[in-house]
């Protein structure tokens, strides 16, 4: 008998209160003697190759014919890697991968699609809602890695799915399925089918209640890449991010557009985080910010009424409360004419933007401080820039990047840092101000009505 720890794997053969590698109490649950499903052969060494005479074009990656699938495994998978998907429930994630599926198979390839959490039926009927019937997909509801390998063997896929790594269970090893030893088994597994066959798997992880993919850290180590699903439950954004990635960067982001008839890669996100009225009301400010290497145009809206109550009320939508706080502590001591401490003030993204990086904060000012004197900000506009506790403007990276998605778009005006443009060239047709302090950029837009 032995002790394992069900949230890193740790074995001992005593029981010990707290678990010696990953410090957590009460996680070492008693476990009887497994038996291995691998029998251990010795083989002849084939000796080592030059690294001249490797063939590097068994690691080119192939296309899933998703292109922001493929923008965050670094231009397509891999033939033989294994590919880790985790995400909250409900964020789409069995409907990305049924339309990789769908694409793969419908340009020949055969693809296997594994599901241990739905029965056939229930995946027929989402095949059918966003149009992913092939001939080449096979479908199989099984929760026994056994069968699985069987099938494996017996169809010789092109692409193998797997949903979810949790359901899946070794007769052979004792334990219930999703915990430590059954995944740490199922995994070691099904990597082994991937890079004997060449078979590029995906793989679909549950995560716990604190974000983390549920089974032991092992399972991370041993996949060639790790992608977490991301997204609001009220907002049709996805984001697909690659926390692990063999074959390329892990800085590239993948927006999606989750629809009615299923999810679709979106090559130009910024529509989604843009007012559609063609007005400009006062407290609205435009910002480029940066999801890994994507610049994306995103518009702040501010709302500041008097206070029905004694007490002032501050509400936050899409933004870092703290730092919106830190922006109206600057506005109320370093412009005399702005006074918010008896206002209830609301702040806002629009779409179900997430700003988080200090880039927002000149757009999130100007949006208050327009909300506070109620004149309108001028038209494609942005403001780009971080503002300290003592209201300097601040240069913040990839400006030029920025600058170029805002003309892209059609933004004719922005305001950024003093000596930001020193060593980034203008956008052509672009007017750029340069402004020291944020009094300087409220002073210039607002100024007329103070």
């Amino acid at each position: 008998m032995s002790f394992t720890c069900t949230e890193c794997g740790y074995s001992t053969v005593k029981w010990l209160g707290r678990c010696p590698e990953c410090q957590a109490w009460g996680t070492l649950e008693e476990k009887g003697a497994g038996k291995s499903s691998v029998k251990t052969k010795v083989k002849k060494s084939s000796g080592a190759k030059s690294i001249n005479q490797i063939d590097s074009t068994l690691a080119q990656a192939k296309t899933t014919y998703v292109s922001e699938f493929d923008r965050v495994l670094g231009g397509g998978i891999v033939p033989g890697a294994v590919v880790l998907l985790s995400g909250e429930p409900g964020v789409g994630k069995s409907t990305l991968l049924l339309d990789v599926a769908s694409r793969v198979a419908k340009f020949g390839a055969k693809v296997l699609y594994v599901t241990g959490e739905e029965s056939a039926g229930q995946v027929r009927l989402r095949a059918e809602r966003i149009n992913a019937l092939e001939d080449s997909l096979l479908l199989a509801a099984e929760t026994d890695l056994g069968a699985v390998l069987g099938m494996i063997e017996a169809e010789e896929p092109e692409m193998l799915i797997v949903d979810s790594i949790q359901t899946l269970a070794s007769s052979e090893i004792d334990g219930v399925p999703g915990g430590v030893t059954q995944v740490r088994e199922v995994a070691a597994a099904l990597i082994r089918e991937a890079k004997a066959r060449s078979l590029p798997t995906v793989l679909v992880g549950h995560i716990t209640k604190d974000g983390t993919i549920a089974g032991p850290r092992l399972l991370e180590h041993l996949v060639d890449v790790v992608c977490n699903f991301e997204g609001e439950r009220h907002s049709r954004l996805r984001l697909l991010r690659a926390v692990k990635n063999r074959f390329g960067p892990t800085d590239d982001v993948g927006c999606f557009d989750m629809e009615e008839n299923g999810i679709k890669s979106l090559e130009d996100p910024s529509g989604l985080f843009l007012s559609r009225s063609g007005s400009n009301p006062p407290g609205t400010c435009l910002t480029v910010t940066q999801e890994g290497k994507r610049p994306l145009l995103v518009e702040v809206q501010s709302l500041i009424t008097e206070s029905a109550g004694g007490q002032s009320r501050r509400s936050v939508s899409g933004v870092d409360s703290s730092r919106v706080a830190m922006m109206l502590a600057v506005l109320s001591q370093k412009i005399g004419n702005i006074s918010l401490a008896k206002s209830d003030v609301f702040t806002a993204t629009v779409g179900g933007a997430k700003l988080a990086e200090p880039a927002s904060d000149l757009a999130i000012c100007l949006s208050l401080a327009s909300a506070a004197i109620g004149k309108s900000l001028a038209a494609k506009f942005v403001a780009i820039g971080e503002i300290s506790l003592s209201g300097e403007i601040r240069n913040v990276p990839n400006l030029g990047q920025r600058l170029n998605e805002a003309s892209r778009l059609g933004i004719t005006h922005a305001i950024v840092a003093h000596g930001a443009l020193r060593n980034v060239s203008t956008p052509q047709g672009m007017r750029v101000k340069e402004c020291e302090h944020v009094s300087e950029a409220v002073e210039l837009l607002l100024g007329g009505n103070r």
